[in-house]
């Protein structure tokens, strides 16, 4: 499932493999919520962009077109054309996201759905069972995300349950793909690390869900209120005790920066839907820093969006066409400026995988650590 190629300091350089194929760490999982990506890309874009894992949302595919008429389709895989690993996420940051929407029990939450209110119900097996309907290659456990700053009893008294919820996830993932109408009987269940800012909460958490042996490992809650600083902190009190021969993701982080400095601190999978997001908005990743593609100065600049960049964007738009594009109000400017971003993310992850594969990792983090969380 996972291989450690070798490390740099705590950084890491491995093989991650499941049904859908062989996966390169650290890598970027590229964030198709509902089945697409927002910013009208397809999955043979993501294909031509180097996308290795495709992430998309048990919540929102639940809702809509409904898990059961995605199994009908044959799975989330040939639903969407896309034939490289998924990992569905479980629906618990939705816990985190619809608070004036929901109410947690120890049996699961109650929520009502953003889209027309109606009451929906999910605990760790629904989560599951939608999951295992969707046939994504990694399955998450069913969590609370717990908002920073948050009261420490509340805290504990929401790992406990979270580690409860894990439990229950695991037996009825192990359930679901002994029935013979599974769509994906090789799913793997991950567990997450939560405790919000309490190191110790975290740590004490970390060494429970570990006992489980479970095939990868994320740690949640973070970027959700927290400083950079204080979420470094608590993946540094966290790794050691990540077992070393499993998968450890780092949830919806985040900037480039963060990435840099995540992957240095021992984390391998990373998400995020603010590259798709800030591209929707014209703002752009280069090797330089960040440029907002709406600034007048571009108008008569015949230059592509990065000069260093050969995504298929850069190879042949300017910028001043791409910036027209979005004062026109064109769909295809949020098309190519997503395609741009993505590509530039995953491009980022190859370049840390052949610094470690090379011994110069340090020599690119001090590199382009400060450099891309600069605004041009």
């Amino acid at each position: 499932m996972f291989e450690l190629l070798k490390t740099e300091g705590c950084a890491r350089r491995g093989v991650f493999t499941c049904a859908h194929g062989t996966v390169q760490t650290p890598v970027f999982m590229n964030v198709g919520t509902q089945g697409a990506i927002k910013g009208a890309l397809s999955a043979k874009d993501l294909k031509d962009i180097g996308c290795q894992v495709e992430l998309s949302n048990t919540y929102h595919l639940h809702l809509r077109p409904g898990d059961a008429l995605v199994k009908e389709c044959g799975g989330l895989h040939r639903f969407m054309t896309w034939d490289g690993p998924i990992l569905t996420d479980s629906g618990g940051f939705q816990v985190f996201s619809l608070s004036s929407l929901r109410k947690i029990k120890e049996e699961g939450v109650t929520f009502r759905s953003h889209i027309d209110g109606h009451k929906i119900f999910m605990g760790p097996e629904e989560s599951m069972q939608i999951q295992s309907n969707l046939g994504s290659d990694i399955c998450m456990a069913f969590d609370e995300c717990i908002e920073n700053p948050a009261p420490r009893d509340y805290v504990k008294q929401s790992v406990d349950r979270t580690y409860r919820w894990l439990e229950r996830c695991k037996a009825e993932n192990a359930r679901l793909n002994a029935l013979p109408d599974t769509v994906n009987p090789q799913q793997m269940l991950w567990g997450i690390n939560q405790g919000a800012t309490y190191a110790d909460i975290r740590v004490d958490h970390m060494k429970r869900i570990a006992d489980l042996d479970l095939p990868g490992y994320a740690i949640g809650g973070l970027a959700v209120g927290e400083t950079a600083e204080e979420m470094y902190d608590i993946i540094e009190a966290v790794e050691p005790y990540m077992p070393k021969d499993k998968t450890r993701y780092l949830m919806g982080v985040g900037t480039p920066t963060n990435i840099i400095e995540a992957v240095a601190r021992g984390v391998d999978f990373f998400d995020c839907v603010m590259p798709a997001r800030n591209a929707r908005h014209a703002r752009l990743f280069t090797w330089e820093g960040a440029i907002n593609l709406k600034n007048a100065k571009y108008q008569k600049d015949l230059q592509p969006i990065d000069p260093q960049c050969d995504c298929p964007v850069c190879r042949r738009y300017s910028r001043a066409y791409i910036r027209h594009l979005f004062v026109a109000e064109e769909m295809l400017a949020m098309r190519l400026c997503v395609m741009h971003n993505l590509y530039f993310y995953n491009k980022l992850m190859e370049r840390i995988r052949n610094a470690l594969d090379d011994g110069t990792f340090e020599a690119f983090r001090c590199e382009f650590s400060e450099k891309l969380s600069r605004r041009i």
